[in-house]
């Protein structure tokens, strides 16, 4: 009972100051002048997905666990879809799907090309010598930062011609100096550090008390954890009517999740991260690219009837999420 307890403790932490963190951030950005956007897609996206970088980091450092490191980041980008459908209960009449613009689609496609990227690699890669040409760290996992650069460059072009270089208006509705929003920022930024560096030993002691796997641990309890921040800033963000932003905070943070296994692959010194994990966290790659592809559908029909509280796109995502965690759960 007490690692419960811990990991309740660590979960508070990371959902308070996460969600100062993301106001803050946004705070930041309003008195640099970026766009609305960027502001989600890669200032939120960024600093929510702080747990899970340093989550990651620590589980291959500190406990040697590569398999919840790698289950925990990739069952982030699962859940950021759980997420995105549950936004629905706050559009009101309309879907989500149906309220935000058509760019989120350039998000979707390369969150797509990420994961599968990363799909092949945990099932296929050690079948192919050139993926282990540079002994710890594959070639794969400089091919992720370079897409997701290329990513950020044509997004914000993107975003830039949409919105013709107009500011965004802050989330956070506070008046604070920029002097002071960076200071809040970085402290608040230790905080998720420190508490995000304990999940991985609490989550592995979990793990051998309740007999579920690591990857089960990882892109359930882990992956909701660390996701707390976004949960909270695009909650705000959507209450608030700015479904643009909570939606591009969540693509943007599956994007930059990828991009954590990269340096997560650089922090593992014993081989290519994604060879030396169990070939079923595949399958929660797989079903982010299907909960994307759902998103992708929604986006280009943008139906304007829901089921009750939730659109057929959002059920969708629903039940491929459930379907991801049955597979993890019996497969381990």
């Amino acid at each position: 009972m007490t690692v419960w307890i811990e990991f309740l403790i660590c979960a508070v932490f990371i959902l308070y100051s996460g969600s100062r963190l993301s106001i803050y951030g946004d705070l930041i950005a309003e008195k640099t002048g970026l766009a609305k956007g960027w502001i989600g897609l890669v200032l939120l996206a960024t600093v929510t997905s702080l747990p899970e970088l340093i989550t990651s980091i620590s589980a291959v450092t500190l406990n040697d666990l590569p398999n919840m490191a790698v289950s925990g980041t990739i069952g982030s980008c699962m859940f950021n879809m759980m997420v995105i459908a549950t936004l629905d209960t706050l559009s009101r009449k309309q879907p989500v799907s149906n309220v935000v613009h058509h760019g989120h689609l350039l998000s979707c496609g390369f969150g797509i090309l990420l994961l599968g990227l990363a799909a092949l690699e945990i099932g296929f890669g050690k079948y192919f010598p050139i993926l282990t040409s540079l002994n710890s760290i594959a070639p794969t996992s400089i091919l992720f930062i370079v897409v997701y650069l290329l990513a950020m460059r044509l997004i914000y072009q993107y975003e830039k011609g949409r919105n013709g270089g107009e500011t965004t208006d802050s989330v956070s509705g506070e008046k604070q100096s920029l002097q002071k929003a960076i200071l809040l920022f970085v402290l608040n930024s230790v905080v998720i550090v420190i508490a995000a560096c304990f999940l991985p030993g609490l989550g592995e002691q979990i793990g051998k008390q309740t007999g579920w796997g690591e990857s089960f641990i990882g892109s359930s309890l882990i992956a909701i954890t660390t996701s707390l921040p976004e949960i909270t800033v695009s909650f705000t963000a959507a209450r608030m009517g700015s479904f643009d932003m909570a939606v591009a905070n969540l693509l943007g943070s599956n994007l930059f999740n990828i991009a954590i296994l990269a340096v997560t692959d650089l922090c593992y010194l014993k081989g290519p991260l994604l060879q030396a994990v169990d070939p079923v966290n595949s399958a929660t790659a797989i079903c982010a690219m299907m909960a994307l592809a759902v998103v992708v559908i929604g986006l280009t029909f943008r139906s304007e009837k829901k089921f009750l509280f939730l659109a057929g796109d959002a059920i969708a995502i629903c039940l491929v999420y459930v379907i991801a965690n049955l597979i993890l759960l019996f497969a381990h």
